[in-house]
């Protein structure tokens, strides 16, 4: 399984071995990753998965779809290496990615 790093809010380091095909979202809820709230369950409606990738995966993710882009808009904390976890899906490719969990407004 791929190894997933996040950075929760407080700095708190959480690698996390997840089965591929879930979502860097579904690994934080499952894990209890802190400060990750995941409102809308995924849906990408509510921005509040929103994570910071450290910039040397930002060229092997996906590319962000239109729907991602605006909500990221709608975000005040929005950084050029913002997306949002429910949108990127766990594959091999990704292990290794870290993450950092973006301050959440709601």
């Amino acid at each position: 399984m791929p190894r997933i790093t996040y950075f929760d809010t407080a700095g708190t380091r959480h690698d996390l071995d997840l089965p591929v095909g879930s979502t860097v979202m579904e690994g934080a809820i499952d894990n209890g990753v802190a400060g990750l709230i995941a409102e809308c369950g995924g849906a990408c409606a509510c921005a509040t998965c929103h994570v910071y990738v450290e910039a040397e995966w930002l060229g092997r993710l996906t590319p962000m779809q239109d729907m991602e882009d605006a909500m990221l808009d709608a975000a005040s904390s929005r950084q050029p290496n913002s997306r949002l976890s429910c949108q990127l899906e766990v594959s091999d490719e990704l292990n290794g990615l870290t993450v950092h969990i973006a301050p959440n407004e709601s």
